[in-house]
């Protein structure tokens, strides 16, 4: 008996070690994901009715653009970021009227942010997928006329044709600020302006560190991409080009 005890003890007390395990190491190698994968007819064979259904959505024609609209065709302003402003106020206007009996006095975007072409010829989802991949949704900020002065300076200072709408900037023949106007009003740095934007501008990016300084914002849960789809069906045929909104007056 006295041995039975002995035994059942050394049971307890082995039971109470640690014998919590402890990662020695993780092995793994590189599987490359390509054509050389054999298909697998069922699972083909099983999403195809919905590749199919998704193709026919994306590549139901939209709209009609009789040549091709690129971001890289001007050099204070071009076609296609003159078109993706134009967008934004377009589209965001009405809604942030009915939620706040305001109007959109402006609109922003960054140059960065488009990221196709739109070809000539017809004009699908697919084509604002291609151009818009990112989920930047549009908001609608409330910024005083010293902030548009600043998103001014920014505007002059980049190198490139950054997006904008409702705004008219006019440089001098040496290349300096000569006149700023909203909706042709000239620019009141004791006004406040509701600017419509996307959230990646609103968060800093793009350098628009600017746009922090707003009092107020509108998010009108509206996909910048989904903003361009309805844009399309509203219009027969896209027709952008480079304007007058940023210009460089010739020296006499």
């Amino acid at each position: 008996m006295k041995h039975f005890v002995l035994f059942i003890t050394f049971l307890y007390l082995s039971s109470c070690t640690d014998r919590s395990s402890h990662l020695q190491s993780i092995t793994g190698k590189q599987l490359s994901i390509d054509s050389s994968i054999a298909v697998d007819d069922s699972v083909e064979a099983y999403l195809k009715p919905y590749r199919d259904r998704v193709n026919a959505v994306l590549d139901s024609t939209l709209a009609f653009a009789p040549r091709n609209i690129d971001k890289r065709d001007g050099k204070l302003n071009s076609s296609q970021g003159n078109l993706m402003a134009d967008i934004i106020l377009t589209q965001a206007a009405p809604i942030f009227k009915s939620r706040t009996g305001e109007d959109v006095d402006l609109a922003l975007m960054n140059y960065g942010g488009i990221r196709n072409v739109i070809s000539a010829g017809p004009v699908t989802a697919r084509t604002a997928y291609e151009v818009m991949p990112f989920e930047n949704y549009i908001v609608v900020l409330q910024i005083s006329g010293s902030v548009v002065r600043e998103m001014v300076n920014y505007l002059v200072s980049s190198d490139r044709p950054q997006p904008m709408s409702g705004l008219q900037i006019v440089l001098n023949g040496e290349g300096r600020l000569q006149e700023v106007t909203i909706q042709g009003v000239p620019l009141d740095e004791e006004k406040t302006y509701n600017l419509a934007t996307i959230n990646y501008l609103l968060e800093g990016g793009g350098n628009a560190d600017f746009l922090i300084n707003n009092t107020g914002v509108t998010d009108l849960n509206y996909l910048l991409r989904n903003a361009m789809i309805d844009y399309f069906k509203s219009v027969d045929t896209l027709r952008a080009s480079v304007d007058n909104r940023f210009i460089q007056l010739k020296n006499p």
